[in-house]
């Protein structure tokens, strides 16, 4: 039976490493822990799952696949891990043809998704929180929502140790174990302690291009910041009034969540964000950042403008040149493979990603391998995931 290490205990990985298991590997997981590693971007309260891709048939696709995966997932867990409480992306101009909405509008109702095209009168309707003013136009699809992403994670973790999977917290890694051709051996551990293993699957998210840095090349690490606010009016913000949505988010950034059963509303940005590395000081909110989120709540919805915030965090991304994701063997090092390159949006796609690894490892024919094959000669600012907010200039 062969062995492999997987590297990281976060989303990437446990599946990852159950999806290798369920094919007959040995498989270990280490993590410098604990697990779930609180800084892991996977470690937060809520991701979104949504279908609204623009014109990009490929991430739609994969997400029309997820979503009937965590509905299934709610009932192997036992748990309400997915709450498909609709997903809406509103513009504050008319939909035009080329904008993210249009695009997302067009392509979910060619595939027959329950969708509906939002106006001022129907957004004051049904969803009395956003400011109608102020917002004009979007798309409403029912089949979307939000994952619990750090119970997700928990669940996870728990099944990949019900199949036998070894877990090693508290394991940090110093570097690979190379044969003197170049082929992995293993990984050495920062005490100095070998594991051997046939295979390395990297899944380290934004600690990639830190602990290995011939992928700097490749890949970023950027923080961006997230906001837990405690609205005074929970009746505005409940999930059938408030579903998981994006605020004219290509020109604000500004994404978000109703209140879940930690009470509070979610709202982060999906943009640039500042390069760092996951273990800096500099990961927190700034002052900078929470003024301008009181002033984009402001205008965008009212009610929430005063509401304190009880908890900031630095989501951190592993960003790629092109917003893609990177599941590829390594050329220059046989027996490692890199699972990374999130750019943000990889939560969703965690009930069909471990099959994807897998593939990867297995080097089976896959025809999204190709989409997110090692690619080094892909330059910075080629392409970008369809909702994420690139200031102009």
């Amino acid at each position: 039976m062969l062995t492999i290490i997987v590297i990281g205990a976060g989303i990437n990985g446990v599946v990852a490493a159950i999806a290798l298991k369920e094919r007959g590997y040995n498989v270990t997981i280490i993590d410098p822990g604990p697990v779930p590693h609180p800084l892991a971007a996977s470690s937060d309260i809520s991701k979104a799952v949504r279908s609204c891709y623009g014109a990009d048939e490929d991430y739609t696709e994969m997400a029309e696949r997820s979503v009937a995966r965590w509905r299934e997932w709610n009932n192997l867990f036992g748990v309400k891990l997915y709450h498909e409480v609709g997903a809406m992306f509103l513009r504050q101009q008319t939909m035009k043809p080329g904008d993210f909405e249009y695009e997302t509008f067009h392509l979910l109702k060619a595939r027959r998704h329950r969708v509906e095209r939002m106006t001022p009168e129907r957004l004051r309707e049904r969803f009395p929180a956003w400011n109608s003013e102020r917002f004009r136009d979007g798309v409403f699809d029912a089949e979307g929502g939000y994952a619990e992403s750090g119970r997700t994670v928990s669940e996870l973790l728990q099944r990949a140790r019900s199949l036998g999977i070894e877990m090693r917290e508290g394991a940090s890694l110093r570097g690979l174990d190379q044969s003197g051709s170049g082929d992995i051996k293993g990984v050495i551990l920062r005490d100095g302690s070998r594991m051997r293993a046939d295979m390395v699957v990297a899944a380290t998210g934004a600690w990639t291009p830190y602990l290995f840095p011939f992928t700097k090349l490749f890949f970023r690490a950027t923080g961006h910041p997230i906001f837990h606010l405690r609205p005074n009016d929970v009746y505005l913000f409940a999930p059938e009034r408030f579903p998981m949505f994006g605020a004219d988010i290509t020109t604000t950034g500004y994404y978000g969540f109703p209140v879940g059963r930690e009470g509070v509303v979610k709202i982060g940005i999906h943009g640039p964000g500042r390069e760092m590395s996951p273990d800096s000081a500099e990961r927190v909110v700034t002052a900078e950042q929470e003024q301008d989120l009181r002033a984009f709540l402001s205008w965008a919805f009212p009610a929430l403008a005063d509401a304190p915030v009880v908890y900031t965090r630095i989501c951190l991304y592993c960003d790629t040149h092109d917003g893609n994701f990177w599941i590829a063997a390594d050329p220059d090092r046989p027996g490692l493979f890199i699972t990374a390159g999130d750019s943000g949006h990889g939560f969703k796609f965690a009930p069909i990603l471990g099959e994807l690894i897998a593939d990867a490892v297995e080097r089976k024919q896959n025809p999204l391998l190709a989409k997110f094959r090692w690619r080094p000669e892909v330059r910075p600012g080629e392409a970008q995931e369809a909702a994420r907010f690139v200031p102009k200039g």
